[in-house]
């Protein structure tokens, strides 16, 4: 079930995931227009979102729990936050064009939502806190789905 109690892994994460985030908000892309997004991946991406941030701060399940072979899911949801950081720095070095912010990384189709998304969800697989996994299904579902559904409407304007 999980066992209630404050995440550091969690708020490491969330900043992880927010502060690029915020700064995106001031350097969005030319083009980028989220009218006309899918009102159901919608919501199931603002309460993916809700329930992620609430279930990976307050169940201490995802703190580190000494060396034990789960550790290794704890450690590639690492790499994948990572990773997302480092996507990030691509897109801000670069012209910060729809192109960047959408394209591949590493050859990990839409990074911007499937690396957090698989981050969340293997640490909830680590902390073995399916509420956390519920969760990341559920973001999952609205935001790769919104990335994708953008990334659909871009490639008709090019083609």
């Amino acid at each position: 079930m999980g066992h209630f109690g404050f995440s550091y892994i969690g708020l490491i994460y969330m900043i992880m995931l927010e502060v690029p985030n915020i700064v995106w908000a001031r350097h969005k892309p030319a083009g980028y227009d989220p009218q006309g997004e899918n009102r159901i991946l919608l919501v199931f991406e603002r309460a993916g979102q809700v329930l992620c941030t609430v279930t990976i701060l307050f169940f201490r399940d995802t703190n580190p729990h000494g060396w034990e072979p789960w550790i290794t899911w704890l450690f590639v949801s690492m790499a994948l936050m990572i990773l997302y950081e480092f996507y990030w720095l691509r897109y801000f070095m670069n012209g910060k064009s729809l192109h960047d912010f959408y394209r591949p990384f590493l050859r990990i189709p839409m990074p911007g939502a499937t690396l957090p998304v698989a981050a969340f969800l293997l640490l909830g697989v680590y902390g073995q806190l399916i509420w956390l996994i519920l969760s990341a299904v559920i973001l999952g579902i609205g935001h790769i789905g919104i990335h994708i559904q953008h990334w659909r409407k871009i490639r008709s304007y090019m083609n």
